[in-house]
């Protein structure tokens, strides 16, 4: 990943977008403060992504208990 700024960026947006696409990325700075970052647009739905993502939910879930109270009960809860 460079950095380059904002005028730099809008001067040169094609090429970023260029390189973006060929799978880097290009953060974007103002006055040296990181305001915006390129990066590739995914496409599509990544079925093998989502299935790594929900078992590390349900593996960073083991064990886990709602003390004994119900899912209703903590959402009535949190509308209070």
């Amino acid at each position: 990943m460079h950095t380059v700024g904002v005028f730099e960026a809008k001067n040169r947006l094609t090429a970023l977008l260029d390189e973006v696409e060929g799978g880097g990325e290009v953060m974007i700075t103002r006055r040296g403060k990181p305001i915006a970052r390129l990066v590739p647009a995914e496409t599509g739905f990544n079925r093998d992504k989502a299935r790594r993502a929900a078992e590390g939910l349900r593996t960073a879930s083991k064990g886990q208990t709602l003390g004994g109270l119900s899912i209703r009960d903590l959402i009535d809860e949190g509308r209070r």
